[in-house]
């Protein structure tokens, strides 16, 4: 019994130090080494903060790329999903309206066109990309309403595409505040 006692008593000690202070030094070192030195990489314009790379914003003009639904309307404070299931009534009419409101603002659009991520909210509720496809099917909307070829749209597209991590894992993903950023810029 005493030498369980011991043993119980060593394996915590060594868990203390692990978790307690080795574990928090290696996060504030790594902290230090990441793109915003552990505070978010700020995404500023003209020298002024407009959003984080890693947080998603809403843009509903139509002149803009629109990004992922939130379930916490992008409050990074209470990050969280739906939790609403697929049978769920009220989670479906979302999805459904969702749904009608990209066809009656891309009215090109089919309804099976549409990719998932830009009819239901992710499970942070937070995400910042959106598909690659879902960022194509609105370049049709937005060269109309900016004015601008299909054809300039779709390369910014192209050019604001990031492949999937490491070429393996993962769909290519566009970050939507930066190519509304480069979008703006366009008309200067």
């Amino acid at each position: 019994m005493k030498k369980y006692i011991l043993q119980s008593i060593r394996l915590t000690a060594v868990l203390m130090v692990l978790l307690c202070v080795i574990y928090p030094l290696i996060v504030a070192f790594a902290g230090g080494f990441s793109k915003g030195n552990g505070g978010g990489e700020k995404i500023t314009k003209n020298g002024k903060v407009v959003g984080y790379a890693l947080l998603g914003q809403s843009f509903t003009q139509a002149e803009y790329f629109w990004g992922r639904p939130s379930a916490v309307g992008y409050n990074a404070a209470g990050s969280a999903g739906s939790n609403k299931g697929p049978s769920n009534p009220d989670y479906l009419q979302q999805v459904s309206d969702r749904i009608d409101t990209l066809l009656k603002y891309n009215p090109s659009l089919k309804k099976a066109d549409i990719p998932a991520d830009m009819v239901t909210a992710s499970g942070s509720g937070l995400d910042p990309n959106i598909s690659e496809q879902g960022a194509i099917i609105q370049i049709k909307r937005i060269a109309a309403y900016r004015k601008l070829d299909e054809k300039t749209v779709a390369e910014l597209v192209v050019k604001n595409t990031q492949g999937p991590l490491f070429g393996l894992f993962g769909p290519s993903s566009v970050n939507v505040l930066k190519l509304n950023l480069a979008l703006d810029e366009l008309k200067k």
